[in-house]
């Protein structure tokens, strides 16, 4: 770890999309070390740092290239096509690069001048008590993802401000150097993302670190401008412009789709190579695989285009007077993913025992496409229940 202050960046999407590649590849090659590991490697991250790619999500009066969603997507799932639990780190390292932008500025100027990585828990599971002009935090989160090589990490708590007249969810930014990792991430998918937990015990965060999640939800302002119209910040940075946790939660879809697709491509490779014992019928002439392969790519287009109308949704969202249910990205986002899941089980299925083999691309990208569903952002059954509430005029109370 360390200071990697930030400096102006002039990059393209053709560039961040061929240092996509890059990562992706190399944690291909590194997948079996990383399943074994239960984190990436650090090759990996500083390749992550290296092409800029951990930065493309920060405002540009600190440097960031600050790409548009619809790019942001793509690099996710380009990486997500080699490997995913990498696109989950490569999603999450730029995608927290947000949270600073929603603190009083003393604090976004530390934290962005300081430039490390940054993860966090938004479960609001920690203790917080006020000290003077911050709190001090305790507690114990699990799911931290990357913590291993990050500076910063948020974690959440419930906070009595004295402004407000029940307590609400807030991130506290703390440093790394400041928190206990305990290594417990040994799961059956999404290995290779140390998601880790993390212990804190009595330590302090001022102010001017703690990120007020509702606030920052329900005005899409960094603090100054809510209590001065008149004040000066970054009017253009995209992220002021969306709603935040539908925003947030893009890269879940975009990494189910980018293992999807690659999926596809194995199953067909190996559906060709395939004569079955039973009746000497090379598999890539007979109609059954011939079907199974129609009908899979055909849901692959319908969660494209599923994916593409939920950026749209987004960059229309003030546009169209935020008209949007939550409700409504919750369940989109959700169907996407169900029928990326859908894909890789049907692909399995029929590809028979010769694809249980541990170490093949069909095994690794099943387990980390069901981990991907079993994020809960991700579950599908809490989010067409939110939507039909919605869809009937009863407030569902989701919040994206």
């Amino acid at each position: 770890m360390g200071n990697y202050a930030v400096t102006e960046e002039n990059v393209t999407i053709e560039q961040l999309l061929a240092g996509a590649e890059k990562i992706g590849q190399l944690a291909e090659q590194e997948a079996q070390e990383a399943d074994k590991n239960a984190t990436i490697s650090k090759n990996v991250v500083n390749l992550i740092k290296e092409t800029k790619i951990a930065r493309i999500m920060m405002p540009k009066e600190y440097g960031g290239p600050q790409i548009d969603l619809k790019g942001f997507a793509k690099i996710v799932r380009k990486v997500a096509n080699y490997n995913i639990s990498a696109a989950w780190l490569t999603y999450l390292y730029p995608l927290h690069n947000i949270l600073p932008a929603y603190l009083p500025k003393k604090g976004r100027d530390e934290i962005f001048n300081q430039g490390g990585l940054i993860c966090d828990v938004f479960a609001a599971v920690g203790k917080a008590e006020r000290d003077g002009d911050g709190y001090r935090i305790s507690g114990t989160w699990n799911f931290a993802s990357g913590v291993l090589y990050c500076d910063w990490i948020g974690l959440g708590v419930a906070v009595q401000f004295p402004d407000s007249d029940k307590p609400e969810v807030c991130l506290p930014m703390l440093k790394a150097s400041e928190v206990q990792i305990v290594k417990n991430w040994d799961t059956f998918g999404l290995r290779g993302s140390g998601s880790n937990q993390v212990i804190v015990d009595n330590v302090y965060v001022p102010m001017e670190r703690m990120l007020r999640l509702v606030a920052a939800d329900t005005t899409g302002l960094p603090p100054e401008a809510v209590i001065d119209p008149d004040a000066e910040y970054d009017k253009q940075y995209p992220f002021y412009h969306v709603p935040f946790y539908p925003t947030f939660y893009l890269g879940f879809p975009c990494m189910a789709i980018g293992g999807a697709e690659r999926i596809l491509a194995e199953f067909k490779k190996l559906t060709e190579k395939r004569v079955r014992l039973m009746d000497g019928v090379r598999e890539s002439e007979s109609p059954r695989s011939q079907r199974v392969l129609a009908e899979m790519t055909a849901d692959f287009h319908v969660a494209d285009a599923l994916m593409d109308k939920y950026i749209t949704l987004l960059e229309n969202y003030e546009k169209d007077g935020q008209i949007t249910n939550r409700s409504e990205f919750f369940a989109i986002r959700t169907k996407i993913i169900k029928i990326c899941v859908d894909i890789a089980v049907r692909a399995l299925l029929t590809l028979g025992g010769g694809a249980l083999y541990k170490g093949g691309p069909m095994e690794l990208f099943l387990r980390d496409i069901i981990g991907v569903a079993t994020h809960k952002t991700s579950l599908y059954e809490d989010s067409v229940a939110a939507y039909g509430q919605d869809l009937f005029g009863f407030a569902s109370g989701v919040r994206g």
